[in-house]
C-alpha cells in the first residue's frame, strides 16, 4: 500500500466543501444532462503533485467541487494488482531506472517498439517498497519528488472520493501479457463503485459492457489522436468519430482530445467555428469529455496564457457545453465551472468600493503592443477601469505613449534607426535607441513590436499581431479616454530630470495636454499622475483634482514611518511591485509583507504590478493560475489596485461572485495561503532564502528638485504638421520662451564682457 501521510488540507476543504451553498438560483448548463459539467481529475492534482500520488489525490479531493472524480490510469504489478500510473513506461516519472538498473526492457506496443521499465515486470511489493514518484514535466515543482510511494487502486478507493474514474489504455498489450482489465474489473468487491470506466479499445468496452449490464458504471470510449488506428476495427479515431451512432451502441460517452471538439490551427489559433462533434453526440445521447486541459503548457494565442478562458471556451459558449473536463489542474477547471461560467453579462462591481482597480500596463500589453491604439481600445473592451500612458518625448517635442523611452523595446527601431543608438546614463546602462533623438515624424514612421517576456521559454504573445496598432500621442490618448466610460486615467512621467537638460519639460507638456483635453476641470474620470520622482509629483499639487502616486521601483519589506511622513507630503498612493507585497522563494509563497498594510494604516492608496498571466510568472502556490494570483492580492492582501498586462482576466475575475469572498458559496477561488505548499515538503526543500528587502527610508523617496528646462537649438525644425493637433501648445510656447530669454541673457554677457 502506499504510504500513509497526515491530511495537510483540512482548512482548504473546509472552505472548498464545507460551507452551505447560497440561494442563488442554479444556471442551466447545455450538457447533456443540464447539469454542470465534471472535474477529473488526471492523477489527482498532476499540475502540482506528482501523477497518481497520495498527495496529487489527496489535494485533489480537497481543492475541487465535492463532485470531482480522480482519474486512475490502470496498470498491472507482475502479480496482478492494479497500479495507478498514467503512461505505459514507469522511467520518466519514477526512480525505477535508479532503484533497478538492469530491469528495463523493450515491448512491442501497438505495433512499435517501446523501450523502458514496465510495472508488470516487477511484484507489488517491489514497486512500493522501493519506487517513489517523481514529476516528469519540468515546469512543475521537482520539490515533491522522491517523497511517495508508487499507489495503487485499492489506495485511491480507501480515499472514499466522491467518484473514481477508471481508465484502460492498454488492454491488448495487458492481454499479450497475460492480465485481464476486464476479470480485474468484475473481480473487484461490490461495494467498490467505479463511476466511469474508459478504454481506447473497441471489443474490450463492449465485452466489459455485455457483463455490467446491472451495473451504474458509465462506458466511456476514449478517442486518440485522429490519425491512430484503433485495433479491434482497423479503423482511425478520426475515422470513428465520424460514426458516433456505431459508438453509442457499447459507450454512454466519449473522451476526446480537445481539439476533437475545436480545432486548433498549425499557428496555434482556434479554428472560427467548432467542429459539430458535441452538438452531434448530444443529440444520440452520448456525453462528451474533452481530455489535454492543463495550466502549465503553451494554449492556443486566443486564451492569452489564461486557462480559466480555455475552460469557459469549452462549457460556456453559446452553442454547446462539453460534459467534462480532464485536467492535471482540477482546481482551475472547478472555478471556471462554480464562479466564471455564466458571468459575461454581469457589470463590474465599484472599483474602488468592492474591489481593486484594473489598472493596464500600456494598455493590454499581453494582447496587443504596449502603448499602441489595439492595446488601448483592447483595455477598455475588456474592462478596464483606468489605462495608463506612461510620456516619453520625441525630440521636437511630441508627447506620446510608449512603455520606454528606448524604443528598441516596443517599436521595430532597431532596425529603422541603428545609426542612432547610444547609451544614457542616467536612463540605462546599456545601449537604446531614446524618442528624444528622434523626431515624431521619423517616430511615426515605426511600427509597434508586441513584447513577450517569456519567448525564450516558447511562450509567445499573439504573434498575429506582433507588429498592429499605431503609436498614440499624449492627446489622441486622452481623446480616446474621455470619450470611453473609464473611472480613470494614469500619466506616467519618468526622467524628467534629464529631459530637461535636453530642452524638453515634460512636466509643462503633460500639464498643457491634459489642460487642453478639460482634464483640469474633469469631474467624471480622476486623473492619476504617477511618477518615480517626488519632486514631478510635487510639481502637480497645484492640481487638487489629479491624485499623485510614487513609483517605487526597489523591492522593500517594510515602510518607516519618517518615509511615509515625507511620501505624504507630495503623493496620495504608491505603485509597487509584486516582491514586495508577497515573498516568494524557490516558487514558493512562503509570506506576505507588512507593506501594504504599514501604508493603509497612514491613509495611502496601494497599486501593485505587473501582473503577467503565462506560467512561468507564477508560484506554485498560484497553481499556474493567474486568476488565484488576483484573488490573492484582492483577498487576502486587499491592494487598492492591480496593474496587469492582461485586464480581461481581472475583469472576468471580479464580474463572478466568488470574488466576493464574503459570500457563502458551496466553492470559491481562494487566496494563496502563504507557506501552505513549502510546509509540506518538508526542512530543506527550499533553497537558502536571501536577506529581507531594504525598508523603505526617506532617502529613498525625496528627490531634488527638478532643473530648469535647457533651451535647445535643434536642426530638425518643427514638428510636422500632421502632428500639431497631437503636439501641446503650451509646451511648445514655454521652449520658445526659453530659447527667446536665453538669446537675450547671452547677448547682454557678451556686451558687458567687451
Amino acid at each position: 500500500m502506499g504510504a500513509s501521510y497526515p491530511h495537510m488540507f483540512l482548512i482548504l476543504l473546509l472552505l472548498h466543501g464545507a460551507n452551505a451553498a447560497s440561494n442563488a438560483p442554479l444556471p442551466k448548463w447545455q450538457t447533456l444532462s443540464g447539469r454542470p459539467p465534471l472535474v477529473i481529475a488526471r492523477g489527482g492534482f498532476s499540475g502540482l503533485f506528482p501523477d497518481s500520488s497520495q498527495m496529487a489525490y489527496q489535494f485533489a479531493l480537497s481543492t475541487s467541487l465535492p463532485d470531482v472524480a480522480v482519474f486512475c490510469d490502470l496498470q498491472f504489478s507482475s502479480d496482478g494488482m492494479g497500479v495507478c500510473k498514467t503512461g505505459l513506461t514507469l522511467d520518466n516519472s519514477t526512480t525505477i531506472a535508479d532503484v533497478f538498473p538492469k530491469m528495463d526492457k523493450t515491448y512491442k506496443v501497438q505495433g512499435k517498439d517501446i523501450h523502458g521499465w514496465f510495472a508488470q515486470d516487477f511484484t507489488t511489493e517491489q514497486l512500493l517498497q522501493n519506487v517513489t514518484l517523481i514529476q516528469n514535466i519540468f515546469s512543475r515543482p521537482s520539490t515533491f519528488d522522491g517523497s511517495m510511494g508508487m499507489y495503487l487502486l485499492d489506495d485511491v478507493i480507501q480515499l472514499r472520493p466522491p467518484q473514481i474514474w477508471l481508465n484502460v489504455e492498454y488492454n491488448s498489450f495487458f492481454l499479450e501479457h497475460k492480465h485481464s482489465s476486464e476479470d480485474y474489473i468484475l473481480a473487484l468487491p461490490k461495494e467498490v463503485s467505479l463511476a466511469y470506466i474508459s478504454a481506447t479499445e473497441v471489443d474490450f468496452l463492449k465485452s466489459l459492457g455485455g457483463k455490467l449490464k446491472n451495473s451504474k458504471s458509465k462506458l466511456i470510449f476514449r478517442f486518440l489522436s485522429e490519425e491512430i488506428v484503433e485495433p479491434s476495427t482497423k479503423k482511425t479515431y478520426g475515422e470513428l468519430a465520424k460514426d458516433l451512432k456505431s459508438v453509442k451502441e457499447f459507450a454512454a460517452g466519449i473522451l476526446v482530445p480537445k481539439t476533437y471538439v475545436w480545432p486548433v490551427n498549425k499557428d496555434q489559433y482556434l479554428a472560427p467555428l467548432p467542429s459539430t462533434l458535441v452538438k452531434d453526440a448530444h443529440a444520440l445521447g452520448l456525453e462528451v469529455y474533452a481530455s489535454g486541459f492543463a495550466n502549465d503548457i503553451a494554449l492556443s494565442y486566443n486564451y492569452s496564457y489564461d486557462p480559466s478562458a480555455e475552460c469557459l471556451q469549452f462549457i460556456d459558449n453559446p452553442e454547446f457545453a462539453v460534459d467534462g473536463l480532464l485536467t492535471d489542474f482540477p482546481p482551475t477547471a472547478s472555478g471556471a465551472i462554480a464562479c466564471l461560467a455564466h458571468n459575461r453579462a454581469n457589470p463590474l462591481p465599484p472599483a474602488g468600493e468592492m474591489r481593486p482597480f484594473i489598472i493596464t500596463s500600456n494598455g493590454a500589453s499581453g494582447v496587443f503592443p504596449g502603448s499602441s491604439d489595439l492595446a488601448y481600445q483592447e483595455a477598455i473592451k475588456d474592462g478596464a477601469d483606468i489605462i495608463d500612458c506612461a510620456v516619453q518625448m520625441s525630440k521636437d517635442g511630441t508627447p506620446f505613449c510608449m512603455p520606454s523611452a528606448d524604443l528598441t523595446a516596443g517599436s521595430t527601431a532597431a532596425t529603422a534607426f541603428m545609426t542612432k543608438g547610444s547609451t544614457v546614463r542616467e536612463i540605462q546602462n546599456k545601449s537604446g535607441i531614446f524618442s528624444f533623438d528622434l523626431s515624431w515624424s521619423e517616430i511615426q514612421t515605426l511600427r509597434p513590436d508586441l513584447v513577450a517576456p517569456f519567448a525564450q521559454a516558447g511562450l509567445k504573445r499573439n504573434p498575429a499581431k506582433k507588429n498592429a496598432g499605431k503609436f498614440m500621442t499624449l492627446a489622441a490618448f486622452l481623446d480616446m479616454a474621455k470619450a470611453s466610460k473609464l473611472f480613470g486615467i494614469l500619466i506616467n512621467i519618468e526622467h524628467a530630470a534629464y529631459l530637461a537638460t535636453k530642452g524638453l519639460g515634460v512636466v509643462d507638456a503633460v500639464t498643457g495636454a491634459l489642460a487642453k483635453a478639460g482634464y483640469d476641470k474633469e469631474t467624471k474620470q480622476q486623473v492619476f499622475i504617477e511618477s518615480e520622482d517626488s519632486s514631478v509629483l510635487a510639481a502637480f499639487k497645484k492640481f487638487p483634482a489629479y491624485r499623485r502616486v510614487l513609483n517605487i521601483h526597489a523591492d522593500i519589506s517594510d515602510v518607516s514611518q519618517p518615509s511615509v511622513d515625507d511620501l505624504k507630503k507630495f503623493a496620495d498612493g504608491v505603485m509597487i511591485r509584486r516582491p514586495s507585497v508577497v515573498q516568494i522563494v524557490g516558487s514558493f509563497v512562503t509570506h506576505f509583507t507588512q507593506v501594504v498594510e504599514s501604508l493603509h494604516a497612514a491613509n495611502i492608496t496601494v497599486f501593485v504590478g505587473v501582473l503577467r498571466n503565462e506560467f512561468m510568472n507564477l508560484g506554485f502556490d498560484y497553481w499556474a493560475d493567474p486568476t488565484v494570483e488576483i484573488a490573492t492580492y484582492s483577498g487576502a492582501v486587499a491592494v487598492d489596485g492591480i496593474v496587469t498586462e492582461f485586464p480581461a482576466t481581472a475583469a472576468t475575475y471580479f464580474k463572478s461572485p466568488c470574488s466576493d469572498l464574503s459570500q457563502n458559496f458551496s466553492y470559491s477561488i481562494l487566496p494563496a495561503q502563504p507557506g501552505a505548499l513549502v510546509d509540506l515538503a518538508g526542512p530543506g526543500a527550499l533553497p537558502p532564502a536571501a536577506g529581507p528587502a531594504p525598508v523603505l527610508e526617506p532617502t529613498d523617496v525625496v528627490d531634488p528638485p527638478l532643473p530648469p528646462v535647457v533651451a535647445v537649438s535643434t536642426a530638425s525644425g518643427p514638428a510636422p504638421a500632421g502632428a500639431a493637433d497631437n503636439t501641446t501648445s503650451a509646451a511648445s510656447s514655454d521652449a520658445g520662451s526659453r530659447l527667446l530669454l536665453s538669446g537675450m541673457v547671452a547677448f547682454l554677457s557678451l556686451s558687458l564682457l567687451q
